[in-house]
């Protein structure tokens, strides 16, 4: 059985529900309105072999990864225009948005999207449609809408700092502690659900209300903050058997594919 599974409901925009099997549960924020030495044969030929190979290459690794930078692109800018309709597009009134567009120019995400997604129309006009298309992922791996997942996560402020400073030194987690203790944050850690970075980020995560002193002090004490927003953390995290969780990982994989998926959250451990 698939312990996990996203709803609408009466938590709040966007956000999604599993029914309590094992207390795993996961959330799933949509575009909905206020809603992870032998040798080999030598092949002589044409020169157009060569670039035959290289193309072969360039195929297997370029596009998926220009495919996964596409997807992220998108999910940025349907936050942006949900921090813009929320509360307005100018960034310097619009703490969100401010923390928004500060996520996208971490990952290099042109200035011309940026303002194209603040000033651009509605999210979508067919609400139901996003809830139904969620449902049939749902469904198709096993899974099912259900009441009470929000329960089992917290809003926290997360302040994603990278592996090395201002200077380009390598930030010890020792120095992370430290800092954490003068920026006011309750804790740090690695960042391990970032992919695309080959060090991983670090994680300071505070009270929401501290936000943005947090990431304030953090950058005046020489760290390089990447992000901050306000995240749902699971209160506990739940072990599933091998099979299970890779079940329950083809869920997860498949619902991050969802267009209308902006963020998704878990308790799998």
């Amino acid at each position: 059985m698939l312990p996990s599974s996203p709803c609408g409901g009466g938590a709040g925009p966007g956000c999604s529900r599993t029914r309590p099997m094992a207390a795993v549960g996961a959330l799933a924020l949509a575009r909905w309105p206020r809603l992870v030495a032998a040798s080999r044969p030598l092949h002589v030929g044409p020169p157009s072999w060569a670039g035959h190979n290289r193309w072969s290459k360039v195929k297997n690794v370029k596009g998926p990864r220009d495919t996964a930078r596409s997807r992220l692109f998108q999910r940025l800018s349907l936050m942006l225009r949900t921090a813009a309709r929320e509360g307005g597009p100018d960034p310097a009134l619009n703490a969100q948005l401010a923390n928004v567009v500060e996520q996208c120019r971490a990952k290099n995400m042109p200035k011309a999207s940026i303002e194209a997604a603040i000033h651009g129309a509605v999210l979508t006009d067919n609400p139901r449609r996003s809830q139904q298309d969620v449902r049939l992922i749902l469904t198709r791996h096993g899974g099912t809408m259900a009441e009470g997942a929000r329960h089992g996560f917290e809003q926290k402020g997360v302040v994603r700092v990278g592996p090395r400073d201002l200077q380009g030194h390598p930030v010890s987690l020792e120095a992370a502690l430290e800092a954490a203790l003068e920026a006011g944050a309750q804790d740090v850690c690695p960042d391990e659900e970032e992919e695309e970075e080959e060090e991983p980020a670090l994680k300071f995560i505070c009270e929401t209300s501290a936000l943005r002193t947090v990431r304030e002090r953090l950058e005046a004490s020489g760290l390089r903050p990447l992000s901050a927003a306000i995240e749902y953390l699971p209160r506990d995290r739940v072990p599933l058997p091998e099979g299970t969780r890779e079940q329950a990982e083809r869920l997860l994989q498949a619902l991050g594919d969802c267009p209308d998926v902006v963020r998704l959250y878990h308790n799998i451990q």
